[in-house]
């Protein structure tokens, strides 16, 4: 059963439980339309992202109109033009990227409608409401933790540490920030502790499995001392184990041969990951204070008649690690999805 059919089967309790208060939080506006477009729903992030958005929405009595563009950034432009001479009040989108968010978002405004980008920012975002995570911030939040243990370990061995990063989609600026604090991370110890990291290798992915899986088994093959790993979203770690596992690499923390694991975004497969010691830890992109802060933004602006508003909204995220699971698992909506039963449905 694939991930989208298995989230539709989870119960209101997992996503929608939460979204209460997000409902109670939006201010109840009658007669509203809102346009949300998408450009798919190929992750667990975006799938719950698109849950919170549309069934809050619709619980505060706004009708939603929903329309996927399947990645395909020229159709998704159509799609808001076809909102656009509808006349709709405001408009939601996740765009492919960041080039054609731009486009997106000046058609929007050149037609006077609000309209709100959550999560995959527009190149300039000086333009709409741009709700997106700190993706440098988290990134360098999850990748100091095990930057810490390469460390220690480097203390004991004497030997450097071969750290490859698995690159998303360069035209995205999610793809860029999280690159970039992987860099932050690794220079800056490389800085303070010359020798720690031999030079990173760059896999790179365009956010597809099958590409992924490709250049990462080029990758390892050419340099199989590789031990310190960071993805650049937590949906690629089953790709990662499909390559570790047969090499003996694919090994839970404190034994021999573990390749320090780390991600971005904080999705059920992480959680689970992370319980078992395989990965070390992930930056967590807080969705549902995203949601919240897209809809309370752009109602505000519907209401105020704000045609063109233009502000950034962040989400700073936080690391969930092996450290602090314990404490902090409920407030990363993968851990929620997990504890509920999702990777069992």
């Amino acid at each position: 059963m694939n991930k989208l059919r298995r989230l539709s089967l989870i119960s209101l309790t997992v996503v929608s439980a939460i979204m209460l208060g997000l409902v109670a939080s939006v201010r109840a506006q009658d007669n509203l339309t809102i346009c949300f477009g998408f450009q798919d729903l190929e992750t667990e992030f975006w799938v719950a992202g698109h849950r919170a958005i549309t069934t809050t929405l619709r619980d505060g009595g706004v009708e939603v109109l929903e329309y996927n563009a399947n990645e395909d950034p020229n159709r998704q432009l159509e799609q808001v033009r076809e909102c656009i001479a509808q006349g709709v009040d405001g408009i939601i989108i996740i765009p492919q990227d960041g080039d054609s968010a731009n486009t997106i978002v000046a058609e929007a405004q050149a037609s006077d409608i609000p309209i709100a980008v959550f999560n995959r920012p527009p190149n300039d975002k000086e333009k709409g409401i741009v709700v997106v995570a700190d993706n440098v911030s988290a990134t360098e939040q999850a990748v100091e933790f095990i930057a810490q243990k390469a460390l220690r370990q480097f203390e004991i061995t004497g030997e450097p540490v071969t750290p490859l990063i698995l690159v998303g989609a360069l035209q995205d600026t999610n793809a860029i920030g999280r690159r970039d604090g992987f860099f932050n991370v690794i220079n800056r110890y490389n800085e303070r502790y010359p020798g720690l990291f031999n030079t990173p290798i760059e896999v790179a992915t365009e956010w597809d499995a099958a590409t992924a899986l490709a250049n990462l088994e080029a990758a390892i093959t050419a340099n199989p001392g590789v031990d310190f790993i960071f993805t650049s979203s937590d949906f690629l770690f089953p790709t990662i184990r499909s390559v570790l596992e047969p090499r003996g690499m694919w090994q839970p923390a404190g034994t021999k041969g573990h390749v320090l694991l780390a991600g971005l975004d904080g999705d059920a497969t992480a959680c689970k990951l992370i319980d078992e010691g395989f990965v070390d830890g992930t930056g967590v992109q807080n969705l549902f204070l995203e949601a919240e802060l897209t809809l309370t933004r752009l109602q505000q602006a519907i209401a105020d008649g704000e045609a063109q508003p233009n502000e950034v909204l962040l989400d700073p995220g936080f690391a969930l690690t092996a450290g602090n699971i314990q404490y902090q698992r409920s407030d990363m909506w993968g851990c929620v999805l997990y504890d509920d039963g999702f990777l069992d449905q």
